[in-house]
């Protein structure tokens, strides 16, 4: 057992998911051998396994794939392409509103089917039917003058920053997330305190504000990504936080709208084309960030120093 943890803390497995087609997922992994080395041109056996619920659900659905990697360790795939498992469910019978999905990722690097090294983690991309779903609120939300309910739209300038997203609650109450017109780092690392998990309490996907506050309770806890977002006072508002990977996300979703704006903006700085750390904790190591040259997700290493940018929610 002590053998088998020292291999898989040794191997970095960097997992990129996002919407492609209503019945595939693109899966990227960067595959690192136990000397930390890239796993370069080299055929490897991979099964995925789509979880339900948790990272110990059921697994609705599995699939085996056989790919190369290339000069730079990366590995692509598409869920839902592969050889299923006889015994398997339809890849498009998944109900995906029967979420959170996890991806296990088990893979033998000699290209077979004795998989040792194994990763799990969230689903975080929005499959294509439920993002359909989301999209109808955005448009409603993007005309303004009150087109589809909304009072207020995407990319206006409003409580301190810039509207990203707006939805209503089940009694019709009107809410939105703003993101702040300047990053508050440029170079900060996700905490002060490293190889020390938070747990679940900092693990939400989407409740960014709550992985905040259990990040800065944390014992020995001094500076963090989370703290910066906390102390700003920044358009006449306190309440800014560091987004979870989620909210990350769904500011990608309308990422030209908001830079528009911020172009707009006297004293705004754009988002930067560059990972941002969020506030979704991944294990005692690694958390989780967005990309924005490309619009990926990656768990990374707390100890690196990436750009923070906070939001508030209205």
């Amino acid at each position: 057992m002590n053998k088998i943890f020292t291999v898989l803390s040794a191997v970095l497995i960097s997992a990129s998911l996002w919407a492609q087609a209503p019945q595939q997922l693109s899966y990227q992994a960067v595959l690192r051998g136990t000397d930390n080395a890239l796993v370069s041109n080299k055929k490897v056996g991979m099964k995925i396994s789509l979880l339900q619920g948790s990272e110990t659900g059921k697994a609705v659905y599995v699939e085996t794939h056989t790919p190369t990697s290339n000069t730079n360790g990366l590995v692509s795939i598409a869920i839902g392409g592969g050889t299923k498992d006889a015994s398997s469910t339809a890849f498009a019978s998944i109900d995906w509103s029967k979420g959170p999905y996890f991806v296990k990722t088990e893979t033998d690097l000699a290209g077979g089917t004795s998989y040792s090294l194994t990763t799990t983690s969230q689903l975080l991309s929005v499959p294509y039917a439920i993002h359909a779903k989301t999209a109808e609120s955005i448009v409603g939300g993007n005309a303004g003058g009150g087109n589809g309910g909304f009072s207020h739209y995407i990319g206006e300038e409003f409580g301190g920053g810039v509207i990203f997203h707006l939805w209503k609650d089940k009694l019709g109450a009107e809410h939105g997330l703003v993101v702040a017109t300047t990053d508050q780092s440029a170079a900060q690392a996700w905490s002060n305190i490293q190889n020390v998990g938070i747990g679940q309490t900092a693990k939400s996907s989407w409740d960014g504000l709550s992985n905040s506050n259990a990040i800065v309770i944390q014992s020995g806890h001094t500076s963090s990504a989370a703290k910066l977002c906390l102390d700003l006072v920044s358009g006449g508002q306190n309440d800014w936080y560091l987004p979870s990977i989620q909210e990350l996300n769904m500011l990608w979703n309308n990422y030209f709208t908001v830079v528009k704006s911020l172009s707009q903006i006297s004293g705004a700085t754009q988002l930067g084309s560059a990972a941002y750390w969020s506030s979704s904790e991944s294990n005692g190591d690694y958390a989780w960030t967005f990309n924005f040259d490309g619009g990926h997700a990656y768990y990374l290493d707390k100890t690196n120093t990436y750009f923070v940018r906070a939001v508030r929610a209205f």
